[in-house]
């Protein structure tokens, strides 16, 4: 079995909008370039789309349109780092979760105890926050609460009152 067809049938096995890299496919085939060149022809072939550099997914289709992963997937190597926790997502994806508004942003806000610089992957630009608590599994659902009722002033499409009353 050639590495086209090695990295072919482990992508069919993967699920929709899982979001991938060459390196995921490193243990088995030890040829970088031959990865990186096959992962790029499915991108042209359609098979696969590409998201950022070096970020690749299968893709949902629909009668319309591909749609793009879920907005964890897209910034799941931003949220942890060898398998420890260092963001969580935050803003206005979690306003919308949390029901305190119904829009929908192409901004992802992540808080992180360091802050980086703003990049864009597909459609979606991604931001960080500085968060200075401790980032732990357990407390990520309470961070969120706390960003919320932080900027419960500036969430588009609610009142303060309505958000209020959403948290009680």
């Amino acid at each position: 079995m050639n590495v086209t067809d090695y990295i072919g049938s482990k992508i069919e096995r993967l699920p929709k909008g899982y979001v991938f890299t060459y390196a995921d496919f490193i243990t088995e085939v030890n040829k970088k370039e031959a990865i990186i060149k096959a992962l790029n022809r499915m991108v042209a072939s359609g098979k696969i789309m590409k998201l950022a550099k070096g970020k690749y997914y299968k893709p949902e289709t629909t009668p319309f349109v591909n749609l793009l992963p879920d907005q964890k997937q897209v910034v799941k190597d931003l949220l942890e780092e060898n398998g420890k926790i260092i963001g969580y997502l935050t803003g206005y994806s979690i306003y919308n979760q949390l029901g305190l508004t119904t829009q929908v942003s192409s901004t992802i806000q992540i808080g992180r105890n360091q802050i980086r610089p703003n990049i864009k992957r597909e459609r979606y630009t991604i931001s960080f926050i500085k968060q200075k608590n401790i980032i732990t599994k357990e407390n990520i659902p309470l961070l969120q609460i706390l960003d919320a009722i932080r900027n419960i002033k500036k969430i588009p499409d609610a009142s303060i009152e309505l958000s209020c009353k959403r948290f009680f």
